[in-house]
Parts: C-alpha cells; structure tokens; sequence
C-alpha cells in the first residue's frame, strides 16, 4: 500500500497502469469469455461456464497476483478509490493521485480494448450488452435500484479500503496482504455481482463501459461516486480507530 520510495514515478505509475490492466482484462474477460456457455443455436445461454463465483474469484486472483508482482513499486491499487483511501490514510502524497488515477483509467481501457477485439472474433458476438458493465436499474443483473446500488457500493468500498490498509500496516504479518487482498475482492464480488456486477474501483467500471454501451456509459457517474466516497470513509476509518485512538497507541506498546 505505501510507495517504494526508491522507484521511480513513472515506474509506480507504470505498475498501477500494468495492475490494472491485468484487473480488468483477468476479471470482465473471465465474465465475457467464460461465466456461460451458449447452445449450438447460439439462442439459450445456459449455465457451463464459472458463473457468479468464478468471475469473483477471477477478480480476486488479478489482485493477489499482481500485488506481488509490482505491488512493492506502487503500492499495488489498482482502483482509484483505494489510491484516495491510501491518500487520506497518509500512506501516499496527495501530489501522486492524479498521476495514479490516470494510469489505472489508462490501463482498464486498454484491457477492455483487448476484451472487445479478443470477444470481436467470435462469429455473433455483441458487444452492446455483453461487456461486463456496471448498472442499476435495468442494468442491473437483479433489477437492483439506484439507491440500493449506492449503498452497496459504498460500503463494499469502504471495506475494501479498510481491509487493504490493515493488511498492509507495519503490525500485520509479513507476506500476506495479497492473499487478505485478494480474497477480500473475491468476496465482494460474491455478495455484490447480483446487484450492480461489481465496481468498487471507477477504472473497472470505465475500462468496459464505453464498449458496452447499453446505458452504461450513462450511469458511470454512479461507479465513481460510490466507490470514491466508500474510498474516503475507509481511508478516515482505520487511521482514526487503530492509528490515532489512545487503545490503539496502547496495543502498539503491549
């Protein structure tokens, strides 16, 4: 979570833009390319493919892995509303925000770039539709409303920021924070893909949209604000309770 101050800034946001890519083409490609399967006719989609719990943890594993991997140049956010978190956590510079919001919306476009042209070589296939957007409404794949979308969001977020911060923190065990991360994402997805196909991260959610189409383009707005403010209340939460609180001083010395 914190930058490796021996790195470079355009290796960080080299990192952030390669980690997303990754996020984005590993998790909407695994539900555009294989959660169903469709009948020779090509008209009932029935249920082949990873479904729900596959894609959540294909989203799971594009963060576990690329944590990893380029994590200890970046910080491994991928998502600009872990980078605001970490931001009002005190883990980055405020001056790095934009230079790292640019690369993870860089890099989830490219991935759903790939996705379409990859997708494009099928005989019949639509984009319109069928490029894992967000959406509520109509758009959801439940029918979940407006509202109810904004508060799913924001809390999934908001948990995810927390989730992050603590399993970074300089007290956590040492090695583990991609696994915590990773699973953490897994299970977001697992509660929340019913109700709005999951963002919690604005450069997923813009990565696919404009390809998608459908109504999704339009409702991005939602994408960016939920997953921003649950961004902000999880960076306020976990410095306030366990960094700045006398109990939390009074675990440290114990």
């Amino acid at each position: 979570m914190t930058q490796n101050e021996n790195d470079s800034i355009p290796a960080r946001y080299l990192a952030e833009l390669f980690g997303t890519f990754w996020l984005v083409f590993g998790g909407c490609g695994s539900a555009v390319f294989a959660a169903k399967v469709l009948t020779d006719d090509g008209a009932t989609p029935i249920q082949m493919g990873i479904g729900f719990a596959g894609v959540a943890l294909a989203f799971g594993l594009t963060v576990l892995t690329m944590v990893y991997a380029v994590g200890h140049i970046s910080g491994g956010h991928f998502n600009p509303a872990v980078s605001l978190g970490a931001a009002v956590a005190g883990r980055i510079a405020w001056k790095d925000v934009p230079g790292y919001w640019i690369s993870q919306v860089v890099g989830g476009l490219l991935a759903g770039g790939a996705i379409y042209l990859i997708a494009s070589g099928k005989d019949g296939f639509e984009a319109t539709g069928n490029m894992a957007a967000n959406g509520y409404g109509d758009h959801s794949p439940n029918g979940y409303a407006l509202g109810s979308v904004l508060l799913a969001e924001i809390i999934l977020t908001a948990f995810f920021v927390i989730i992050i911060l603590g399993a970074t923190h300089g007290r956590a065990p040492k090695g583990f924070a991609g696994i915590a991360i990773g699973f953490a994402l897994t299970l977001i997805h697992l509660i929340s893909i019913p109700i709005s196909n999951t963002s919690v991260n604005p450069a997923r959610s813009t990565g696919v949209a404009f390809y998608n189409g459908n109504g999704a383009p339009g409702q991005l707005w939602v994408f960016w604000l939920a997953p921003l403010v649950g961004g902000l209340i999880g960076g306020l939460i976990f410095p306030l309770l366990w960094e700045r609180f006398p109990f939390a001083k009074a675990a440290d010395e114990s």
